[in-house]
């Protein structure tokens, strides 16, 4: 799943699906959106606003640190998003607004949305390797 290409859809607020027992309801519930990317647990969707207001939502691939200071994501969407193919993602750079609270905005300089790529595929064959290391490292007793 490689992709540089970007979109313009902004966010808002993340928020989490859950389900109320009795009435089976589906309930939208503001989180912290730090939270949700960094609970390695949650395979829960990511629902987002675009600009227009129109909900969207994303499968969580991954959270990549990149530099010193900047923290990004990947996120795949479920939704049918113009212009981007079922087999691609998302770069997002998590940021905060002036109320500092985490949100998210799409990285669109190429440059640096194909570097987090590259960054996330580079940690993939890691732990393939440590992976593969440990199945093939005899065992001491």
């Amino acid at each position: 799943m490689a992709t540089t290409k970007t979109t313009k859809t902004a966010t808002k607020t993340a928020t989490k699906t859950t389900k109320k027992a009795p009435e089976k309801k589906e309930e939208m519930v503001k989180v912290d959106l730090l939270e949700v990317l960094l609970d390695e647990k949650n395979t829960a969707p990511i629902f987002m606003l675009d600009e227009k207001g129109n909900q969207i939502e994303f499968e969580q691939v991954a959270v990549i640190p990149y530099g010193e200071d900047d923290l990004y994501c990947i996120l795949k969407p479920i939704t049918k998003i113009e212009g981007i193919n079922d087999d691609e993602a998302v770069v997002f750079l998590v940021t905060e607004d002036e109320n500092g609270e985490s949100i998210l905005k799409v990285e669109d300089r190429e440059e640096v949305a194909i570097s987090v790529f590259d960054q996330y595929y580079n940690l993939i064959e890691e732990a393939a390797a440590e992976k593969k290391k440990k199945k093939t490292t005899p065992k001491k007793n």
